[in-house]
């Protein structure tokens, strides 16, 4: 751990001998008597557990809100924590207020901390469950990454953690407060394009197996911590891309960890958790999911297929030329296809007011932090609970057990189980095993 406080922080502290084991009048009401989730005195203080390209999208959001503070960070990249401290520090300078900010390499040490509000997760994928439902444990509302978990066990665990905890779960999944978005659900759960007979959901391709060369891991990078519950892998630059201080030098590509099967679930899962998730929504299936999931290459399947016992089928299917990563939505009617600042449809009647473009980085769309904020004030649900993170999530990591299997599967969503499937069963992404030391 580093202490870091601003300098009127520091002078004020530094007056009453107190230095470093300071107690702060803020802290003392946060501390009294507060329960799981709950914000004591109309100030949310946030965490964030990573901190790479991702958080720091997320960071620029959520500190221009008002009653919002962000305290803490933590990341097993050295460098990255102390990015994090230059620009919350810088950032709260520059508004002319007091907010002490730390910095921890495990996770655990912030968590543990009382006068934390909720945490923003926004590490690889192996990490997610195990953080998230130590933070739920600890009291702490959670936004989290999507895809929400790594195997579907931990989803299932990580649902039973927020709501026995009592605590708010936000999933990261911004196409949800969308307006693009949100009227192609609305014109589709109406029945303005007839009964939908097919969805294509074009996300791209699953994850293959780890080949990147070793290469020498960096001075300040706790390598095995990074790991954790994941199997072993040697280190590679691509995995944790290397950002510098001096001279200033983000990520300058995404984590490569995503594409690999020991670590992540290609963009089954980095992209099918949006546009999968917005098929989801709008054919009414958030509490439930497809009955059949068919890899592409089995017999004469071109394309990874979901069937739902509606009739619908699912394919993830590119609907232009481009290879847009978007849903395109048949009915009997007529047809909608909306992607990121895209949108078009059969008969001009079903077009949006106005189509919202998509300028800078969508990670920062403040309308999705907002609600999480607003749902932790209130105590309500978020637009993207939990439940429906989980079920999206599902679909995703179903698609990629029927490539594994390299054969169908058929799935109870109800019971959340396979059909007379005992090798599904055993697929390590449905319950997997993790490396010594670690237990879901």
């Amino acid at each position: 751990m580093s202490n870091q406080l601003t300098r009127r922080k520091f002078l004020k502290t530094a007056a009453i001998g107190a230095v470093g084991v300071a107690v702060f009048p803020q802290f003392v009401t946060s501390c009294q008597s507060k329960k799981a989730g709950e914000v004591a005195d109309g100030i949310i203080r946030l965490g964030f557990i990573g901190l790479g390209q991702q958080a720091m999208y997320l960071l620029n959001g959520f500190m221009g809100m008002p009653g919002v503070e962000v305290i803490a960070g933590s990341d097993v990249y050295g460098v990255k924590r102390e990015r994090f401290l230059q620009r919350v520090n810088k950032h709260y300078a520059d508004a002319q207020l007091e907010v002490a900010v730390e910095v921890y390499e495990n996770y655990k040490d912030l968590i543990a901390r009382e006068d934390i509000d909720a945490v923003v997760i926004a590490t690889p994928d192996h990490w997610h469950a195990f953080m998230a439902i130590e933070a739920c444990r600890a009291g702490k509302n959670v936004y989290l990454e999507k895809p929400l978990t790594f195997t579907i066990k931990e989803g299932q665990e990580l649902v039973k953690a927020v709501r026995n905890n009592g605590v708010i779960l936000a999933v990261g999944s911004q196409q949800r407060s969308d307006p693009n978005f949100q009227h192609a659900v609305k014109m589709v759960q109406e029945g303005k394009i007839g009964k939908i007979e097919r969805v294509n959901a074009y996300v791209g391709a699953p994850p293959t197996p780890y080949d990147l060369p070793e290469e020498p891991v960096p001075a300040d990078l706790n390598w095995p911590l990074w790991l954790g519950p994941s199997e072993y892998v040697h280190y590679n630059a691509q995995l944790n891309p290397p950002v510098s201080l001096d001279p200033e030098q983000n990520e300058q590509f995404w984590g490569a960890w995503r594409w690999y099967k020991e670590l992540g679930g290609g963009f089954t899962t980095d992209w099918g958790a949006h546009m999968f998730d917005i098929a989801q929504w709008a054919l009414g299936m958030d509490n439930s999911g497809p009955v059949e999931i068919i890899p592409a290459g089995y017999q004469d399947t071109q394309y990874l297929t979901y069937k739902y016992d509606n009739g619908v089928v699912m394919t993830e299917e590119p609907f232009d030329e481009k290879l847009t990563k978007g849903v395109k939505f048949w009915g009997d009617k007529g047809w909608i296809e909306i992607s990121r600042g895209h949108f078009l449809a059969s008969d001009d009647s079903l077009l949006p007011p106005t189509v919202e473009a998509t300028e800078g980085a969508y990670e920062t769309k403040i309308p999705h932090l907002e609600n999480f904020i607003h749902a932790v004030k209130t105590k309500t649900d978020p637009v993207v609970p939990v439940e429906i993170g989980h079920r999206s999530c599902t679909v995703c990591t179903l698609g990629n057990i029927a490539y594994d299997l390299g054969r169908p599967v058929k799935w109870d969503p109800a019971a959340e189980k396979f059909v007379d499937d005992p090798d599904a069963e055993a697929n390590r992404l449905f319950n997997k095993t993790y490396s010594e030391g670690y237990i879901l």
